[in-house]
């Protein structure tokens, strides 16, 4: 929220003639009105709590909040976190012929990303660059399923655009698509942190811009509570029709930051309010909104994680949605969305505000298949090593294929899904270095016993909304299923890699470089009917001279 002292002081000299003194009086007793009106806001969620869950609630008094709303944190005021990525190696197929992980459909590395190259105007720290999500950030065009099951699976090689002697298996599962009038009904808790960290322009005020988007997608079966944290958690709105939208923009706009930030406390509120409103069959959903700058009660990512590793047995689904910059905790909300039947997305601005609440909304609000996993094996005698392009946190045992209580992503409505597997084929001239097993002393090292084609086998477990069972579903990929013309899709996405990697300085980029990963895109950036993809080869060339210049500036 944005200071009042320097405009009444204009007001006053330019109009009344008053003292700067006097002015600074008046400014004192606005900021004083202002914190009154906080206190009031407070008492009026204890209240509101209180009545809904029978629970008696002290109001917190909260830090000042009178911050200059427009303030940013500039880069060596940078406390932001993220996690230790370490790149998926290659694998011997022999030694290794299986690998399995589970889908992502989080996309919040790309637009954290585009955040520090066209905000900060500087590299991001390779922590924040999470391959997979890169990649999901953006629509491909695979077609829609025809069969029973609710999504298609395709598959398409061809050779690595930065390493002439490998081969990209692209991987494609598109679900199907929603009709409005087949939508159930929504029982949505937003989960607001109100902290004092929360303050800013990008953070607070974008965020309620970007739920009434949301709030205007939805009609008249769907309902919405409000809960709300800093200090302490309050019920700000019990569940509400979403038809009674004047009622609910309403405690929106009250809500200001100030305070600590008790996350877990929040947690356990929304997730007991979305309880209660328990639509049986419905698109039950708690949507967590935060800087992820946890400081209050269970903080750490591990007491978060097993908190919501908990709540996700209650069938309620969680939506982490990450605002602003300078103290973003991106490792937290990342392992929380793992945890808990979520998915996960940072919103930079209003257009992506727009791209997440309106645009894609069916896809990012409404599952259609829980615990999707994929397994491949390798046929060694075709294929010499390979490695998984990104999901280095979604990587699952091989047992846990067949383990129907083993957690994984789930995939939304019209959602894209995409991984790319490097592949170095038998017989290549590649000196790639691949890791391999050291000898065995008391059992012979696996054999090669089969003259099959099949360069690997797909295997996808999913589970239908309604069933604890997963379904498989197996596919085969023939060694002459190689192609020299390859579609949009899979120039696009190892474009996106591609693009990953160079601002990684991954030891894979090959013979990438910005100017030939901004020519992949380009050449597949077909219709683009929103601009993601021509934003894409921006960002290419921003992170190009962003680097040219760092590089001149050590010279």
């Amino acid at each position: 929220m944005k200071s009042y002292f320097l405009p009444l002081a204009l007001i006053s000299f330019l109009f009344l003639g008053q003292s700067c003194e006097q002015s600074k009086l008046s400014g004192a007793k606005e900021a004083e009105m202002m914190t009154q009106s906080r206190s009031s806001l407070k008492e009026e969620i204890a209240a509101v709590t209180e009545e809904a869950t029978g629970e008696v609630v002290e109001p917190e008094e909260p830090e000042s909040a009178l911050m200059d709303s427009t303030t940013v944190n500039l880069p060596d005021q940078n406390t932001e976190e993220y996690g230790k990525i370490i790149e998926n190696p290659f694998l011997g197929a022999k030694d290794n012929p299986l690998s399995t992980f589970s889908i992502d459909v989080d996309n919040a590395a790309y637009s954290n990303v585009r955040r520090y190259l066209s905000e900060w105007n500087q590299l991001p720290p390779n922590g924040a660059v999470r391959l997979e999500e890169m990649i999901n950030y953006f629509d491909y065009d695979y077609p829609q399923p025809t069969g029973e099951h609710p999504f298609s699976v395709n598959m398409e090689l061809s050779q690595a655009p930065w390493a002439q002697e490998h081969q990209l298996l692209h991987i494609g599962l598109q679900g199907k698509d929603l009709n409005y009038d087949e939508l159930k009904p929504s029982n949505l808790v937003f989960l607001i942190d109100c902290s004092g960290s929360m303050s800013s322009d990008n953070k607070l005020p974008l965020l309620k811009q970007g739920l009434k988007m949301l709030l205007s997608q939805l009609d008249d079966k769907d309902k919405v509570a409000i809960v709300a944290y800093a200090g302490a958690a309050g019920l700000v709105l019990p569940s509400t029709p979403a038809s009674q939208a004047n009622k609910i923009l309403s405690a929106l706009d009250r809500l200001e930051a100030g305070g600590s930030t008790a996350g877990g406390q929040g947690i356990e509120l929304a997730y007991k309010t979305a309880q209660e409103a328990l639509i049986e069959g419905g698109n039950n959903r708690v949507i967590l909104a935060t800087d992820g700058d946890f400081n209050v009660g269970p903080s750490s990512s591990s007491d978060l994680v097993d908190l919501i590793t908990e709540k996700r047995k209650l069938d309620i689904y969680l939506t982490i949605c990450g605002f602003g910059m300078g103290n973003y905790k991106d490792d937290s909300m990342e392992q929380i969305s793992n945890a808990g039947n979520g998915n996960y997305f940072y919103i930079d601005n209003e257009k992506e505000a727009k791209k997440v609440f309106v645009r894609e909304m069916r896809a990012n609000m409404f599952s259609i298949a829980k615990d999707v996993k994929i397994q491949i094996e390798f046929n060694p005698q075709l294929v010499k090593a390979y490695r998984l392009v990104g999901y280095e946190n979604r990587l699952l045992k091989a047992e846990d294929f067949d383990d129907d209580t083993k957690d994984a992503g789930e995939l939304g409505a019209g959602h894209t899904v995409t991984a790319i597997y490097e592949i170095i084929p038998q017989g290549s001239a590649s000196t790639q270095k691949v890791t391999q097993h050291p000898a065995l002393k008391y059992q012979d090292a696996p054999s090669i016993k089969n003259n099959s084609s099949d360069l690997m086998t797909l295997k996808l477990r999913y589970k239908p909304l309604d069933s604890d069972k997963s379904k498989l579903l197996e596919f085969n990929l023939n060694k002459d299923a190689a192609v020299e013309q390859t579609s949009d899709n899979f120039r696009f996405s190892a474009a996106v890699a591609a693009f990953g990697m160079l601002l990684r300085d991954s030891e894979f980029k090959g013979t990438a470089n910005f100017d030939k990963v901004k020519n992949w895109a380009l050449s597949a950036k077909g219709q683009d009917p929103n601009g993601d993809r021509a934003e894409l080869v921006k960002l290419i060339q921003l992170a190009a001279q962003i680097k040219s210049n760092a590089a001149a500036q050590n010279n």
